[in-house]
């Protein structure tokens, strides 16, 4: 109960552009999105490809429409806030700079490391 008043709160919050009805389905097709890319980046286990895996699950999730941008921009900053607090902000801005490039429609491209299978 306490979940859903706070997903309504923050509906009113964000001032949705989308109607109603679609903005939990695509903050959920985003989220999906999201978790896509980090099972990719754990399975790749490519050096150098962490910001190319930001960048492009926050693309995805962002073309989903208003929730999924939503949605990436949470998973994002939560990710990001968590890393701080475990010590690992070394590169926090770099991320949230490939997760914004991402959610803008940026190519994820451009952070694509050299050698990276062709099947991510």
């Amino acid at each position: 109960m306490k979940l859903l008043l706070a997903g309504l709160v923050l509906l009113l919050i964000v001032e949705i552009n989308a109607e109603w009805y679609t903005f939990p389905i695509e903050a959920v097709q985003g989220a999906w999105d999201m978790a896509q890319a980090y099972r990719d980046m754990r399975k790749a286990n490519w050096k150098d490809s962490d910001k190319y895996f930001h960048a492009r699950g926050n693309y995805e999730a962002a073309e989903r429409g208003a929730g999924g941008r939503w949605a990436a921009e949470v998973i994002s900053d939560a990710r990001e806030w968590s890393n701080g607090k475990s010590g690992g902000a070394g590169d926090t801005e770099e991320d949230q700079e490939a997760n914004r490039w991402g959610r803008e429609g940026g190519d994820p491209n451009r952070y694509r490391p050299a050698g990276l299978p062709d099947n991510y």
